[in-house]
């Protein structure tokens, strides 16, 4: 933190400086002693606990004015925290999420925090940890099932792009899982981009099973296009519960799943376009293969850095508020002053 007026700090001199006339009777607090009393009755003396209180309270109430006007001064020398923002000149390349968001994405097969989780959240996470890395690429998201649905265009927008995958339910586009129609709809998009580098990365539990397209199909458009295609093929093997709340019906559903795909689609697939598959168990092996993908990917970009002012007059010109209201109160009400 730095101070853009720091003259301003010769004020605190009046503190220190009010003290010493004060003690030498040069300045003094002005007063009107007014006593009431019966006749031959006896003055007023706080004692005891009561004499205590008034001078805990009496203190307080100096502290809270002597650091009132201190925030005052701060205020008045203008704190400001600067940071360098990093700005591109360049585009990164151009990642879009092809995200499977079918039933089966419910089966509870993987671990977060000693907590069991679904795949599709598990997806969420590790999809949220590649785009917070800061790492220059836009982003863009797919959910597909029976359906595929445009869900985020290409963004650099990390918040709004969190937001949106955030929002997507499992069963929300149907049962099945049409992989060619969701990959051709992602070639479709991100063909027209102009980044150095583009990829598609597919996150799915199962095989084709819907649509019209066939998914090597849409991996040999995705390399006429110059687009590369990483499939992780997510999921354990065997009997795994599935859990979740459709929402269509807002019904929940629940039971056991028999966990079994082929992969060697998903893998032909990847090898059409250039791409790579990666079978994926647990979330660790999901945010490594994510990681890996992210590095292939990255692209060096030109960049300038940009200073950034962030100013906190206004907070200490409240927080000075607050303390000289806290000490009025003390004063008025608790010790009974007049000011």
């Amino acid at each position: 933190m730095i101070f853009q007026d720091p003259a301003s700090f010769i004020f605190l001199l009046l503190i220190p400086l009010l003290f010493v006339l004060r003690k030498l009777g040069i300045f003094t607090k002005i007063s009107f002693p007014l006593t009431i009393s019966d006749w031959n009755g006896k003055t007023f003396s706080p004692g005891g606990w009561n004499r205590k209180f008034f001078v805990f309270f009496s203190f307080l109430s100096n502290l809270l004015l002597v650091l009132a006007f201190v925030c005052l001064v701060v205020a008045g020398a203008n704190p400001v925290v600067r940071h360098n923002e990093k700005i591109y000149t360049s585009k990164g390349s151009d990642i879009l999420f092809l995200l499977d968001t079918s039933p089966s994405m419910a089966a509870k097969d993987m671990t977060y925090m000693n907590t069991s989780i679904n795949r599709l959240d598990a997806a969420k996470l590790s999809i949220k940890s590649i785009v917070e890395s800061g790492s220059g690429s836009a982003f863009s998201l797919i959910a597909m099932a029976s359906e595929s649905a445009y869900v985020v265009p290409v963004t650099e927008d990390t918040s709004s792009f969190l937001e949106r995958l955030d929002s997507l339910k499992i069963g929300a586009l149907g049962d099945g899982s049409a992989i060619g129609t969701g990959l051709c709809s992602a070639v479709y998009h991100l063909s027209s981009t102009k980044a150095p580098k583009k990829c598609v990365v597919l996150i799915t539990d199962g095989e084709n099973n819907a649509g019209s397209v066939h998914p090597e199909t849409a991996a040999q458009l995705a390399l006429e296009h110059g687009i590369t295609v990483y499939v992780l093929g997510i999921g354990t093997r065997g009997t795994v519960p599935v859990e979740y709340v459709d929402p269509n019906t807002g019904s929940v559903k629940s039971g056991f799943y028999e966990s079994a795909f082929d992969s060697v689609p998903l893998e032909k697939i990847a090898s059409i376009s250039g791409g790579r598959y990666f079978s994926v168990e647990t979330l660790s092996e999901l945010s490594s293969a994510l990681s890996t993908i992210s590095g292939r990917e990255d692209v060096v970009q030109s960049f300038r850095l940009k200073t950034v002012n962030e100013y906190f007059y206004d907070k200490f010109l409240l927080l000075s508020a607050i303390l000289f209201v806290s000490s009025w109160f003390l004063k008025r009400v608790c010790l009974s002053e007049i000011l």
